[in-house]
Order: structure tokens, then C-alpha cells, then sequence
């Protein structure tokens, strides 16, 4: 008897070790690897003389975490992807203890269905599981679960989301002498609705004073009259650097085949035409953006798979895929080190859910033949001695 219970505590000593590994430390494992990317020789560093300011900006970007609610997926599901994605992003802050952090939309995934209270409930299990140091910056754009496709959304889904998380439909953001411009892209239709012309009002303040740093005049023209110019002195200036586009939808792109690598859509995907307002924003939205506010980068989610694709004029985008199991087996975040003249990013995933399960089943397996082969081996011993 006394050796039973000892083969049993070492059973439950085998699965709280393998629980331990699969739930915590994998996370460890998987993300040590990924370091900060190295910027251009000649670029500062962050150990430069001074710091401060002339330190790079080193920003934590993911998307698409789909928090869910009360209506789809089951509680198991919940609480399996919503706990992935609390390991993987505290493990990814402790180790890479970035300055920014940016989620670009689809936060939750029924905000769009949500009652308030349901919304409210929602926000808060996202802030615990997304939470940051007081000396971290914390930013997030909006997406269309969190308010809906812009058909559907409604005055009380836009403004609780834009209360909750301080977000308008344009917003300038500095950082470390960096620009980021903040865009809701369900206001991008262009077709004067409720939430679009304001949209569209922002965007123009957001092209004013990004032209009035970069050309001393609202327009970008250098022949405007005095009283035109004048415009500018009411807007504080900005460093005059080329800014940075976040947006939940990525720019217009005939299809995915452009993106490649691990995290590429499937061939079937790739050759599928992407529909306007729906899987990017319209080719006329696209445009207007590029040329008002002339970024050096833009970063989206939306698709939930990687992609990177270069726009007219040599503008790159990078499509952020999923960060939730949910959407795919083997989710990522990028971590970019920004300065005034670069952008290098590096991509980290995180543990594979097929990797994890897989690790279960075969310990799992090994840790009850060991039981069992230990059990009859016992009772072997037992039998011989009384024989």
C-alpha cells in the first residue's frame, strides 16, 4: 500500500511538472530567441551617449486577439486561447520590456453583438490579460468586431469603444521624436456617414499638421499667400520626420499573393481577390491616405496571416497575423526598433498549439505506461514474496 501511494504522488508529481512546462515555461522557451533588431550602423543604439530622446524606440506591435464573448466558442475555448495570449504577452514583456505597445483592432470578438455590460466585461478581462508597466505606453486601434463592418455600426458601438480606449477616428500620436498616425479604417468609405465625415474632417487636420512641419503650409504648396501659412501657428509642431500608418485593415492589395513565409495564407487564400471595404479598404481610401499623410510605414491586421507588401511611391506594409490560437496554430508579434530614419523589425512566435498538444499526448502517454508498468512490476514482487 505504502508503495502505491508512493507511485501515485510521483504520477501527480510527473503531471504538475508537465503542466508547468506547457503552460508556463514553453513561452520562456520559445520566446528567448527573439531579440530586439539591430539598427543600420551609424544609427543610435539605445546605449547611446545622452539616452533619452536619442535612444531608438523599441515598439511591441500585434493584432486580432479576439477576446470572445457569450455567444460563440465554448467556455473551454475561452478560457484555453484567452490564457495563451496572457502567457505569451507577459512572457514577451518581461523579456523584451518594450517602450510602446500597439494592438491593431479586433481586440474583442463579439464587440459588434455586445450589450454594454457585456462590452465592459469584456474590456476588463482584456486589460488584465493585456496589462502594461506604468513606464510602457499602451495604444490600440479599433477593428471591426470590436464595433462592427461599417454597415453596422451605430453611435453608441463607436463612441463606447473610442471612450474605453481614448481612441478617435484619426489620432497623432509622438513618441521618442516619432510619428504615428491613428486611423479608424471602418470610417475610410468616404461615403459621408455618421462616423466617416468626421473621419474625414480629422484626416485633413492630421494632413494640415504633418504638412505644416514638413513644408511650413497646411497644403504642402510653398507659394500660398501669408494668411493661408498663418494656418500653421495654431497647430504644435511635430518632429519632421515621416510618420508611421496604423490601421486595423490593410491598404488595398488585389490579392495575398504577395505574402510569403510561415505565416503566408494557403495557396487558395493567396489567389483570392480581395473585396473592397471588406478585405482592405477601397483603392480611393488607399490612395487618399498615401497622400495625405506620405508614411514611411504602415502596419494592419485584419487578415489574420503575415504579409508584407511594398505600395506605389515605395511605402512597405506589414500585415500583422492573429495572435490568438484561435485564428491560427502558430501566432507572432512583431517587435520593431524605430528611429527617425529606420524601421527593422524582428517576428517572434510564440508556442505552435499543435506543439503543445503534441507534448501532452506523449508524456502524458509515457507518464501512464510508467504508472502502469510500475504498478504491475509491484504487485510481480508482491505475488513472488507470498508465493
Amino acid at each position: 500500500m505504502i508503495l502505491l501511494w508512493r507511485h501515485l504522488l510521483r504520477l501527480i508529481l510527473a503531471a504538475f511538472s508537465l503542466l508547468i512546462f506547457c503552460e508556463f515555461l514553453i513561452y520562456y522557451f520559445i520566446a528567448l530567441p527573439c531579440s530586439w533588431p539591430q539598427l543600420p550602423r551609424g544609427d543610435w543604439g539605445r546605449d547611446a551617449p545622452g539616452g533619452g530622446e536619442s535612444a531608438p524606440l523599441r515598439a511591441m506591435f500585434l493584432s486580432d486577439t479576439h477576446l470572445l464573448g457569450n455567444r460563440l466558442g465554448h467556455w473551454f475555448d475561452k478560457l484555453r486561447r484567452e490564457w495563451q495570449m496572457q502567457r505569451a504577452f507577459q512572457t514577451a514583456m518581461t523579456l523584451a520590456n518594450p517602450d510602446v505597445v500597439f494592438i491593431l483592432g479586433d481586440l474583442t470578438d463579439e464587440g459588434k453583438w455586445a450589450s454594454d455590460q457585456e462590452f465592459g466585461e469584456t474590456v476588463e478581462r482584456f486589460n488584465n490579460m493585456f496589462k502594461v508597466g506604468e513606464n510602457i505606453e499602451f495604444h490600440v486601434v479599433v477593428g471591426n468586431h470590436d464595433i462592427g463592418f461599417h454597415e453596422s455600426v451605430t453611435k453608441i458601438k463607436l463612441e463606447r469603444f473610442q471612450e474605453m480606449f481614448d481612441i478617435p477616428p484619426v489620432k497623432i500620436l509622438t513618441i521618442k521624436d516619432n510619428v504615428f498616425v491613428l486611423v479608424n479604417s471602418m470610417a475610410m468609405h468616404g461615403d459621408g456617414c455618421f462616423m466617416c465625415s468626421p473621419a474625414m474632417d480629422k484626416l485633413r487636420w492630421a494632413s494640415e499638421r504633418l504638412n505644416c512641419t514638413r513644408y511650413g503650409s497646411p497644403s504642402g504648396r510653398a507659394n500660398e499667400k501669408e494668411t493661408v501659412k498663418a494656418r500653421c501657428q495654431k497647430y504644435k509642431t511635430l518632429p519632421n520626420v515621416r510618420p508611421i500608418l496604423l490601421q486595423h485593415f490593410p491598404l488595398y492589395r488585389p490579392d495575398e499573393t504577395p505574402c510569403t513565409g510561415p505565416d503566408a495564407p494557403t495557396l487558395n487564400q493567396q489567389r483570392k481577390k480581395n473585396t473592397e471595404r471588406f478585405d482592405v479598404i477601397s483603392k480611393k481610401a488607399s490612395q487618399q491616405l498615401l497622400s495625405w499623410i506620405q508614411p514611411r510605414m504602415i502596419l494592419s491586421g485584419h487578415a489574420h496571416h503575415g504579409c508584407y507588401v511594398v505600395h506605389p511611391g515605395g511605402v512597405p506594409e506589414l500585415s500583422v497575423p492573429s495572435f490568438s490560437w484561435r485564428n491560427r496554430n502558430n501566432p507572432s508579434l512583431i517587435l520593431a526598433t524605430i528611429s527617425k530614419e529606420h524601421f527593422e523589425y524582428s517576428k517572434c512566435f510564440i508556442p505552435q498549439e499543435t506543439s503543445v498538444i503534441t507534448i501532452y499526448v506523449f508524456f502524458i502517454s509515457l507518464i501512464v505506461v510508467w504508472f502502469v508498468l510500475s504498478i504491475v512490476r509491484n504487485w510481480g514482487r508482491n505475488f513472488k514474496k507470498y508465493r
